[in-house]
């Protein structure tokens, strides 16, 4: 790739970010798509305390960026 392109590739991710910023606490079915896995396997993930639910039932981004770590 050359280096017009990756510049021109990261300004519109920069411009998107910006115009959509991230939500502080997501719902299940959210870090469910982020993290690539079902539904089903997050709320187990929550039940078993991988991910603790704020008051309104919904997960930290916080918490999600970090499942999103590598090892």
């Amino acid at each position: 790739m050359n280096i017009e392109l990756t510049a021109a590739i990261v300004r519109a991710l920069e411009i998107h970010a910006a115009r959509h910023p991230r939500p502080a606490h997501v719902t299940i079915t959210q870090a469910a798509e982020m993290l690539e896995l079902s539904r089903n396997t997050v709320g187990k993930m929550v039940r078993h305390g991988t991910f603790k639910l704020n008051r309104c039932g919904l997960i930290p981004i916080e918490q999600v960026d970090a499942a999103l770590q590598p090892v």
